[in-house]
């Protein structure tokens, strides 16, 4: 059950700011790290913290996508942004998600496939709720539009800092199904495509957690990063000093990396994500 809610309300306030903020500046010629950085700006101006680096994951890639420190990408006339944005306060964090069509609209019914599975999902959220209820409702709108959900991604609850706490929420009925209830918080995000269906990992996103708290005798560097992270993702953007960014980059086996998601048959992928607590009386989205 969820503390504080007001708090959690504030950090959704903050998360769908930034990601609006960010989407803006999705067009052609955009430097994909300073869309990063100004949304992580953006959050850190706000009073809260980034639950997580920005994702900007591109056309087939799913997500799991930050740029790295020398990143000089920009953004194409066609590009599919995945523009995925987490802000925390004292741990409580929000979640969400749109996808952009950089300078075009040749694949607006993707885009709509996958808003339109987070609207039918977000709108049966209540207490008592079973996750296969959302999961169908996701899989229908989908495959209502032409597309396929990617059945190995999932929406997922959250708790105080963390960030996947434990129920999933799969994008296709049958996997799996628990009940959630009033107090908790759960990211609904469906993700479509043309593809295959599926997820691969692909290469390192530079994004990094800590798995577990390392040991400040053989490491003091390492404990110094942990007391500024947590265990949240984190990446070396946010790590200014040289020699820290070596020991992390030395040290990356004990850390958990995480890949870029890349869908099977190289299909473009949409995704759309909102932050709701639950209630009583049904859901409120802590990230409209």
């Amino acid at each position: 059950m969820v503390e504080d809610a007001d708090r959690w309300r504030r950090a959704g306030k903050i998360g769908a700011e930034a990601r609006e903020l960010g989407a803006g500046l999705l067009v052609p010629g955009a430097s994909r790290r300073e869309v990063a950085e100004e949304v992580e700006r953006h959050i850190r101006a706000r009073g809260a913290l980034p639950a997580f680096p920005a994702n900007l994951s591109t056309n087939q890639e799913a997500a799991h996508y930050t740029p790295d420190p020398e990143d000089d990408y920009r953004f194409r006339t066609g590009d599919l942004v995945k523009l995925d944005v987490g802000a925390h306060l004292g741990g409580a964090i929000s979640d969400t998600a749109v996808t952009v069509e950089v300078g075009s609209g040749r694949h607006a019914g993707l885009l709509k496939a996958a808003r339109t599975a987070q609207e039918s999902a977000g709108a049966l959220l209540k207490d008592g709720v079973e996750t296969r209820e959302l999961s169908l409702a996701i899989e229908r709108a989908i495959r209502a539009q032409g597309y396929r959900p990617v059945e190995n991604l999932s929406g997922h609850t959250i708790e105080p800092y963390l960030l996947h706490a434990g129920v999933s929420i799969p994008n296709v009925a049958g996997f799996s199904s628990q009940t959630l209830h009033a107090g908790q918080v759960v990211a609904i995000e469906p993700f479509a495509t043309g593809g295959g269906g599926r997820i691969r990992n692909g290469p390192f996103g530079n994004i990094l957690r800590f798995r577990e708290p390392p040991d400040p005798e053989r490491s003091p560097a390492l404990a110094e990063a942990f007391e500024r992270f947590r265990t949240l993702p984190f990446c070396l953007r946010w790590v200014p000093e040289e020699e820290l960014r070596a020991a992390l980059m030395k040290e990356r086996r004990h850390l958990q990396t995480y890949p870029v998601f890349v869908e099977v048959r190289e299909g473009l992928v949409a995704q759309w994500e909102r932050t709701f607590l639950l209630t009583p009386e049904g859901a409120e989205c802590l990230t409209p």
